[in-house]
């Protein structure tokens, strides 16, 4: 039996309304606890996806701090760090385009993602327009928030 706490919830994804859902009953195993969280976060509302991303730091960024939401932020963005300052810069421009064009950060699941791999699908996410980008980075989220779930509550990543 998984009885998640609404703490624990946030962590994985920072919305209200989706974490007090989830939280509001016990659930009989993994499957069963994923299921439940993506249809609490389908669909996730213009309100609440800007909720859930000022939890986020920008690609390429650490977050400090020693909180659940740091130390996933970190190990997520762990496989995509790179000695390749080239690489680097390029993201951080792309970054500041992603910026400037959707006036948000780019959320991407970074976890088993190499910085190449994040570089190109910034390229191709900067093409979308407004609608098309907005339900990705819904998916995002809820990729993020189910990789987070499976850490704290068991199950494969």
């Amino acid at each position: 039996m998984i009885e998640p706490t609404r703490n624990d919830l946030l962590t994985c994804l920072r919305v209200e309304r989706w974490a007090d859902t989830v939280a509001s009953r016990a659930y009989g195993g993994m499957l069963e606890l994923e299921r439940a969280a993506v249809s609490a976060a389908t669909p996730l509302t213009p309100t609440e996806i800007e909720e859930a991303l000022a939890a986020h730091p920008r690609i390429g960024d650490r977050r400090e701090g020693e909180d659940a939401e740091a130390r996933f932020s970190r190990a997520e963005q762990a496989s995509s760090e790179s000695e390749d300052e080239a690489l680097a810069a390029h993201l951080a421009d792309l970054n500041a385009l992603y910026e400037k064009r959707f006036g948000r950060v780019f959320l991407i699941r970074a976890a088993g993602r190499s910085r190449a791999e994040i570089v190109a699908e910034l390229e191709r996410r900067l093409g979308n327009d407004d609608v098309a980008e907005l339900a990705e980075v819904a998916d995002q989220l809820r990729g993020i928030a189910l990789l987070r779930l499976r850490q704290i509550y068991g199950g494969e990543s």
